[in-house]
This record gives C-alpha cells, structure tokens and sequence, in this order.
C-alpha cells in the first residue's frame, strides 16, 4: 500500500504530478521541474521529504554503538547538535545506506536514514543494538521539510521566535538546534542539504506541517518536487542510494571514501572487508561524466573506454550546465576516451572531477 506524507492534499491541491517513490506517494514537480530547479539554485525551493525515516537512539553505550555500526568514526563528534555523514556498512563492506547522525546528548543520538531502505535499516540497527543495550526508537510523529538554496536560510530566519533567531542564524554547518516555528510550533533545525545549496532541513511534529509549509510559501520559499531535488543533488555530486551505491558496492567503489575512518583500534562492521580490497586494489571506480554534445545520459547505458566496460549511474540533463552529466561506475585502470552507448550510437564524453556545480555555477573543467 502506498504511503502518504501528512502534506500529501497540500501537494495536490498546488497541482503537483505525483508519483510513487520507494512506496510513498510523492511530488515530482509542481508545473516545470527546470524553473523549480532554477529556483532552488537562485533563490529558495522547499521540499517535502517527510519520508524520511527519523530513528532516535538512546542508552549509555551509545556512543560506543555508533563507533560499531558505522564507517565513519561518531568521536569526530564533540559538540552537541553536531552532526555526520556515513555509510552503514554489511560484514562484506557494501553500503546498507547513507545517513546522518546527530549527536544531541551523550545517551541520544539521532538518525534520519532512507525512505526505501526504511525496514532493512530499522532491523539491521535493532539486531546491532542488543549487544550494546541501546533503545532504537523510530519517530513517524515527524515531518520533514528542507529549504535550499542561496536565500534559504534567511527566509527561515524570519519565520523563527525572535529569541532563536541569532543562535539559528550562526548555526554552522552541519549542525542542528531546537527552535520555535510560526505560532510557537517545535523545530528541530539543521544546516543540512541535498542540493549543493545552503538551507536547513527542518524536523516537524506532522500536526505543524501544513502550517509551515504555508508560513514558508508566504515568505517566498518556491515548492520544489523530487524531480528537481534529483537533477540538485546530481549536479552537486550527490550519491543516490539504490542507484550509485548498494549492497553490492563498497564505499571505495561509491567514490565515498571520504566518509570513511580507519582510526586505529576502532573495529566496525564491514571494516576488515574494507582494508581487505583497499590493499588488493579496488577493482571499479566512480566516475563523473559531461556530454557536451546532443542527447541525455541515463541509468543503465554502458559506458566503453580503454579499461574495460562500465555502466551510467546516475545521469540527467542538468539545467544549470545545459547540458548532461551522470557518475559512471567502470573498471579501475587507464580510461583512455570514453563513449557511451545512447540507443546503439556510442557517443563521446568527458571524464570529469565532480560536483559538476558548486554555488549555482559550473565547477572547473566542467
């Protein structure tokens, strides 16, 4: 059965095209998802992303759980309402999923992990979490809305509690705050994104949500549907779970090895797993790619060069290049000149460094 976010009639009643997502009933776009892209990158677009699942954990070894469960080390966290970025990595090192970690107490921390890999991330953590006796409680009572691009932050200022205002106004990246909304409403608020934009991805009990998106439609802030949020994230060099990485693929293949921390003395799943390919040598590589001619890279094309034969990722035209990008996963090794195959004509691409655009313009060399 397909679910629907609490401001599912809000998204309606805009005229948005819905369409299913990972099981929810979700916008694509309002009218044209280029201008809603343009919007985000320009000015503020807010998005619905209360499928999001938000996980609380809570217990003395919590802390020490963390440093278990993910390959990215939770001690880099000090300060309350900091937050990380890791994968949940498998005993063979493939990616579970993606997620961030909010550190709001030394026995609670908070988790907002995938809407599709909603139920295997629930077990996983639940199984990992008895040894350490940690309470792992899922929070459907929230909503989430993330409001991105260069004037986010400022159109969300104005709708906080005087009070809140200064404190959420240098709140640094990647960190999170309790503030008070439109008519006193809670809100837990993070300087967090998925588009490549400064914003905030705010946290919302589901009876305030409808209220909130209005106050920010009122202040501005554009709606912005997942077809946009997609071609964002693309263009800022974002990874998709269930398309860029999976069970199957390790970090090191993901182009995510930033994300991992092989601290001495710490062991976490996947960790041998890791070491084991990183000293072998990682067979597949991620990849940027820029057409610069005519036609659309998409998902599943094959991708030919010197090493071997790999396969499109991620692929979109992307409005703020006018032109298409994709990530690419191909053999390890010399490259040599890359084509892709697009309806049986192999069409040449540039191998590039992403993100392909950082501050709303095109990055070097792209």
């Amino acid at each position: 059965m397909t679910q629907k976010t609490v401001l599912n009639e809000t998204h309606r009643a805009l005229g948005a095209r819905m369409v299913d997502f990972g099981g929810w009933d979700m916008p694509i776009n309002y009218g044209s998802q280029i201008e809603e892209h343009h919007a985000v990158r320009r000015d503020a677009g807010m998005f619905d992303v209360s499928h999001m699942t938000v996980v609380d954990l809570h217990g003395a070894r919590t802390r020490e759980f963390l440093r278990h469960l993910l390959a990215n080390n939770i001690d880099k966290l000090k300060v309350v309402g900091k937050a990380l970025y890791s994968c949940m990595l498998d005993e063979r090192g493939g990616v579970i999923d993606d997620l961030i970690v909010y550190f709001l107490g030394e026995e609670f921390f908070r988790l907002v992990v995938n809407a599709g890999t909603r139920a295997k991330d629930l077990a996983w953590i639940t199984q990992q979490a008895v040894a350490f006796d940690v309470q792992v409680k899922e929070r459907p009572e929230f909503a989430m809305i993330a409001v991105q691009g260069p004037n986010a932050r400022a159109r969300v200022l104005e709708l906080l509690h005087e009070v809140d205002r200064p404190r959420i106004e240098k709140l640094g990246k990647f960190a999170a705050a309790a503030a008070q909304g439109p008519h006193g409403m809670p809100l837990f608020v993070a300087r967090t994104g998925y588009t490549g934009e400064d914003g905030f991805e705010i946290i919302v009990p589901e009876e305030h949500a409808v209220a909130l998106w209005q106050a920010l439609a009122a202040a501005g802030v554009a709606p912005a549907g997942l077809g946009a949020r997609d071609t964002l994230r693309l263009e800022a060099g974002m990874n998709l779970y269930g398309q860029d990485m999976d069970e199957s693929v390790t970090p090191w293949e993901a182009n995510l090895g930033w994300t991992v921390s092989l601290d001495e003395g710490r062991v976490f799943i996947g960790r041998a797993a890791l070491e084991q390919q990183k000293a072998a040598g990682v067979p597949r590589v991620m990849v940027g790619l820029v057409l610069d001619g005519k036609g659309v890279l998409r998902h599943g094309q094959k991708v030919l060069g010197a090493s071997g034969e790999g396969e499109v990722l991620s692929g979109s035209f992307a409005p703020t290049l006018d032109k298409a990008v994709a990530f690419a996963r191909i053999p390890a090794g010399e490259a040599g000149d890359l084509r892709v195959d697009i309806r049986g004509r192999e069409v040449p691409v540039r191998l590039v460094k992403y993100p392909f655009v950082r501050d709303g313009k095109a990055c070097d060399g792209i």
